[in-house]
């Protein structure tokens, strides 16, 4: 798509994500899609219903990708968030990932199903929303009165030199495991073996075959991933060079021409020039819900300054609205409020772990776990195997409590969890197996 203009081009963009985003916020709550679920389901029931359709959504997307890239209309490497980065910071992903697992767990809810809950009614996850708003906000922009993020207060000094430097410039698999020079046939071989693993994974299961609404889910989540890539991969600007004819660039390259190699007229020189989003906003990038929460925050309390309506404000609103519609047209639209102290406290926890852990790991279950795994990033794996680990650890420890009431401490939950995780000894094991 290729626009005279950067105002058109940005509205096509913004418009089209929100529609986008609109889409999956109806088919979301249709389906009852939520990766917080598919744990639960699988850690209390064993039941993998939603656990394979998240999966589902995850080949589709790492599917889609790998052809995107083959036909060069989408380059991951440039990618925002910088999934592929050459500097791979471990311990962030670790370390959010299993903090954004135990925050979901405690919210009823990762950040995209937060999203989902708020339109159909839920005031507790409109505090949960807020809370992962504002930290996110200030994780990456200073704190009133001060020059400090929150990552730079807490956890910058100690947690970034443990980041490694990887010596091929990106952490993907292709990069890995052939080296940069062959690092795109790479991605194409492992992006399509990896896609078909997970589908075999998936459609195994007669049950998950008989789902409708696990099929839908799963697909409509992963199309949407792919679409947003090339949404906001494809759209360009035309101008005429006086050297070459036409010439083509890409929204990132808009933002920021010192990184392109074209001639800048002066029509494009003043509108440059003039106030426009960050330049991260013309990056390649889809579907992630905590670092555009904060972004959501910042558009409303600049008094809903455009420059600050970017792809993640139009995801989130998108979102919301999509499930808003849903509700109100199946009648399901329901006003829910804390069922009592400890809920509140609850919810209270999980939005702050969430916003902590989600800016850390740099993304959700959707963020990393789909989008961010669809660019075979090293990083993203070990955020979604973090995420899935600190939510299904907390979901067998409550069941623990639950179970035992106050005969169960909380070490003798705890032991006894990673004894039926099958990550201690039996004889650690302090409580009943349940």
């Amino acid at each position: 798509m290729i626009f005279e203009d950067f105002t058109s081009a940005w509205s096509v963009m913004i418009w089209t994500t929100f529609a986008l985003a609109v889409v999956m916020g109806a088919v979301v709550n249709k389906t009852n899609f939520c990766t917080m679920g598919a744990v639960s389901d699988w850690v209390n029931m064993g039941d993998k219903g939603r656990i394979r359709a998240w999966f589902f959504a995850i080949a589709v997307a790492l599917l889609g990708v790998t052809i995107l890239e083959y036909l060069g209309v989408l380059n991951a490497d440039n990618a925002f968030p910088p999934y592929r980065s050459g500097t791979l910071v471990w311990a962030e992903n670790i370390l959010g990932g299993f903090l954004f697992g135990i925050g979901m767990t405690f919210g009823s809810g990762c950040g995209n199903k937060t999203l989902i809950r708020v339109g159909g009614g839920n005031l507790k996850s409109i505090m949960v929303f807020l809370l992962i708003a504002i930290i996110a906000f200030f994780m990456v922009n200073p704190l009133p009165g001060s020059d400090q993020t929150l990552m730079s207060l807490l956890f910058l000094d100690w947690i970034r030199p443990l980041a490694i430097t990887l010596e091929g410039g990106r952490q993907d698999l292709g990069t890995l495991l052939a080296g940069s020079e062959n690092a795109a046939s790479a991605r194409l071989w492992i992006g399509i073996l990896l896609a078909l693993a997970v589908l075999v994974f998936v459609f195994i299961s007669k049950d998950f075959r008989s789902s409708f609404d696990n099929i839908l889910g799963g697909l409509v989540v992963g199309l949407v991933v792919v679409a947003a890539w090339y949404v906001t991969s494809d759209i360009k600007l035309g101008y005429e060079s006086d050297f070459d004819g036409e010439v083509k660039v890409t929204m990132r390259e808009f933002l920021d021409p010192t990184t392109s190699q074209w001639d800048m007229s002066e029509a494009v020189r003043e509108n440059w020039d003039s106030a426009k989003p960050d330049m991260n906003s013309g990056s390649p990038q889809s579907l992630t819900f905590i670092n555009p929460s904060g972004q959501t925050f910042g558009y409303v309390t600049s008094g809903f300054d455009r420059v600050k309506l970017t792809f993640g404000v139009a995801l989130v609103l998108g979102v919301i609205i999509g499930s808003f519609l849903w509700s109100i047209v199946t009648k399901s639209f329901r006003i829910e409020w804390f069922a009592s102290v400890g809920d509140f406290f609850n919810h209270l926890i999980g939005g702050i772990l969430m916003g902590f852990g989600g800016v850390l790991a740099l993304g959700c279950t959707i963020g990393q776990g789909v989008t961010g795994v669809s660019t075979l990033a090293v990083g993203s794996i070990l955020s979604l195997i973090s995420i899935i680990f600190g939510s299904a650890l907390t979901m067998k420890i409550q069941y623990y409590k639950l179970v035992y009431e106050e005969e169960a401490s909380f070490f003798a939950a705890l032991s006894s969890s990673l004894v039926d995780m099958k990550l201690l000894p039996s004889k650690m094991r302090k409580l009943e197996k349940v």
